[in-house]
């Protein structure tokens, strides 16, 4: 752990923009919202996933998220062996971000599900028979990776996920300005952060969303903060539109989902055996339709 800076008074959360590669403003509001559920106690956090080609600044930007909130001698690191390493590491940091991942294997996902909104892990305590040591938390999680790494529809519906573009050769600058102009504007955007978290609590109780997604009490703070940064509504429709787009990464990945998806574009509905298949897939799945 490292201390935060002093914060300081009237700053914008839009200095925080100039040092993150997104695609599009959505995704700077999202990623705004993250950070402020970030400063929530006691979560639930939605994972933040990063993915991106070569060059896209993901690790960049997962070091640049932690820093702001966690600052920490090592802001990223690799996955955790297993459950026990998670809750450890969950037990002294309160970010967690994990770099260049190429999956997620599924007891991890489960976890990290569990992880989002508050889980525990028990063990023998060392050096005894019978004694019981019990690791509770809940903590926000920042994945990075090439590809998407989360593949679990539980997890999806508990994550942003965000796609980088990669940078262009001449707007690429070297790292080490990057971290001294991000140091000399790191204490104005934090008092913006505290300032928008400040103006969430008083909206809180006036606070009302059309419908509730899965992380239903982090959509309500973030959408009680937002209007000290952006228009009210914005974080519902880029918050939605995400959650709708992750479920369709997920889907495409499925080759059975996909592969019904396929047989059911041109038809409201369906019947017959496990065997019938739509004939435009016969030469592929090498099984003719029946009656």
């Amino acid at each position: 752990m490292q201390p935060l800076p002093l914060p300081l008074r009237g700053g914008s959360i839009e200095a925080l923009a100039p040092f993150v590669n997104l695609a599009s403003d959505n995704d700077f509001v999202l990623v705004v919202a993250w950070l402020l559920g970030a400063l929530r106690a006691g979560g639930p956090y939605p994972v933040l996933s990063v993915a991106g080609e070569q060059g896209s600044a993901k690790t960049v930007l997962s070091k640049l998220l932690r820093t702001l909130i966690d600052p920490s001698v090592a802001p990223v690191r690799a996955l955790p062996r297993d459950e026990r390493e998670l809750f450890i590491a969950a037990s002294n940091g309160h970010v967690l971000a994990f770099d260049n991942l190429s999956g997620l294997p599924p007891w991890l996902s489960d976890t990290l599900c569990r992880l989002t909104s508050g889980g525990a892990f028990s063990t023998r305590r060392l050096f005894t028979d019978q004694d019981e040591i019990l690791f509770t938390a809940a903590r926000p999680v920042i994945l990075n990776g090439i590809e998407d790494v989360i593949t679990c529809p539980d997890l999806a519906d508990r994550a942003i996920l965000l796609m980088l573009a990669p940078i262009a050769e001449r707007q690429r600058r070297p790292e080490h300005a990057l971290w001294r102009a991000f140091e000399l504007a790191r204490p104005h955007i934090l008092g913006a952060l505290l300032d928008a978290a400040a103006h969430g609590l008083q909206m809180l109780p006036q606070v009302r969303l059309k419908r509730l997604p899965r992380m239903a009490d982090f959509a309500l703070w973030a959408a009680a903060c937002e209007s000290a940064f952006r228009a009210a509504g914005t974080l519902e429709t880029a918050y939605s539109n995400n959650r709708r787009a992750a479920t369709e990464n997920i889907i495409d990945a499925d080759p059975v989902a996909a592969l019904v998806r396929e047989i059911m574009a041109d038809r409201a509905q369906w019947r017959g055996g496990p065997t019938r298949r739509k004939s435009s897939c016969s030469s592929t799945c090498g099984v003719n339709e029946t009656p």
